[in-house]
């Protein structure tokens, strides 16, 4: 995240994967009721839920590329990434016609 001007809202809304607190979450929704994350440490699911006012008052740490959210209980460290895919079609392949 490069943009430090951007909403956390923005910035989840194009996010395929979080890490929040150091733990990676690939299970995250987003809505009117506000954000919920889901992700595995060790073998215990941990779940953190934020209203949509914390999503908003959400703070971009530019030097440590990541945002701040002050939870109900704690502040939290939350980092969005966005996934890079692979085109599984071989368009570039020129096929030899006999």
């Amino acid at each position: 995240m490069s943009d430090s001007n951007q909403t956390l809202r923005a910035a989840l809304e194009a996010s395929d994967m979080l890490e929040i607190d150091g733990l990676h979450a690939f299970d995250f929704t987003l809505n009117d009721q506000g954000l919920l994350i889901e992700a595995i440490d060790g073998r215990a699911s941990k779940r953190w839920s934020m209203t949509p006012q914390q999503v908003d008052a959400a703070v971009f740490d530019d030097k440590l590329q990541s945002w701040t959210l002050t939870g109900d209980a704690s502040e939290h460290r939350l980092v969005c990434f966005s996934a890079v895919y692979a085109s599984n079609d071989d368009d570039d392949e020129v096929l030899d016609e006999a």
